[in-house]
């Protein structure tokens, strides 16, 4: 991680927990194997897909001690260092690289009304104090603030940055992000990775580094065919690989919008796709998320059927 920035296929590890809501480390560790066994080229604890939001500071310390002890010197692991303020994010900073993470990733800060100089100022003081690479983390749904372009493409240039992962879902910034970063300055040591699912192929038509796809937990092994098929040049297999994880990522919607958020259908999709395929023994997510139905339970099963999973 030091001189290489991160590549290729990254899932956002699921955190399995127990009934009581505890992490339950063999699930987890059954989850990293599934996700090497099938060729991935990192692994992302501790974010959104992780339920990072919802994890106490001693859950989130276990998490990337078990991963890092697991999986390390094998595949780089990046942890989410994921806070309101610049201070607490630095403890976590501090927390997640003690316990092995390769790389940290950041989100800008949140609940206060933030402006650029201060983005820019918080991520200059995480590296600063960081003895391992940053990348930012661009989530404006969920920190409300969208990371500027000229901010990101000037850290990079600094030095400050050794990535983005871009799940803003905006196409048309991430663009800019690449082509600044490889174009108009020539930016080294720097890589873009998109967070979306749904848009793999286009992001690496752009010139993306990667992905950290949410759905990689469930079918790692058809988002390393989609990045192999792209790299080897077979745009138009690459682009069915794509079209068929779309469609398996209907199962997102599979909880009833009168109950729950999007989130809980998300996640719980997610874990009891993971569970019926055998990889995690319990799909219970953290409070105080809503849980799936059996009916909404058959419906994940049913798009794993589809896409040969079951």
């Amino acid at each position: 991680m030091t001189s290489t920035p991160p590549t290729g296929v990254i899932p956002p590890v699921c955190t399995p927990l127990t009934p009581d809501r505890e992490v339950d480390v063999p699930s987890l560790l059954r989850l990293v194997d599934h996700l090497v066994a099938a060729g991935v080229h990192g692994l992302f604890v501790l974010g959104s897909s992780s339920e990072a939001a919802y994890l106490t500071d001693r859950q989130r310390r276990l998490v990337v001690e078990s991963v890092a002890a697991h999986a390390g010197g094998q595949l780089p692991v990046l942890a989410g260092a994921i806070d309101m303020t610049t201070p607490r994010v630095l403890d976590h900073v501090a927390s997640v690289t003690a316990a092995g993470a390769d790389g940290v990733v950041v989100t800008a800060p949140f609940y206060a009304r933030t402006h650029p100089a201060e983005i820019d100022r918080h991520y200059r003081t995480v590296a600063a104090a960081s003895p391992v690479p940053v990348i930012a983390y661009d989530i404006p749904v969920a920190v409300h603030t969208k990371l500027p372009t000229h901010v990101v493409l000037e850290l990079a240039a600094d030095g400050v940055l050794a990535g983005l992962k871009d799940s803003s879902g905006d196409l048309a910034a991430f663009r800019k992000v690449v082509t600044g970063a490889r174009d108009d300055q020539g930016i080294t040591g720097f890589s873009v990775l998109t967070g979306s699912e749904l848009i793999v192929d286009a992001a690496l038509a752009i010139g993306a580094d990667g992905t950290v796809p949410g759905l990689g937990n469930v079918d790692p092994h058809g988002y390393v065919r989609l990045y192999d098929l792209f790299r080897a040049g077979d745009r138009d297999e690459a682009r069915a690989e794509q079209e068929r994880l779309c469609a398996l990522f209907g199962m997102v919607t599979a909880g009833d919008p009168a109950r729950m958020g999007p989130g809980s259908s998300a996640i719980g999709a997610f874990k009891a796709a993971l569970h019926l395929r055998g990889v995690i023994d319990c799909p219970v997510t953290a409070q105080p998320q809503v849980p799936l139905s059996e009916d909404e339970v058959e419906r994940v099963g049913k798009y794993l059927a589809a896409a040969g999973l079951l």
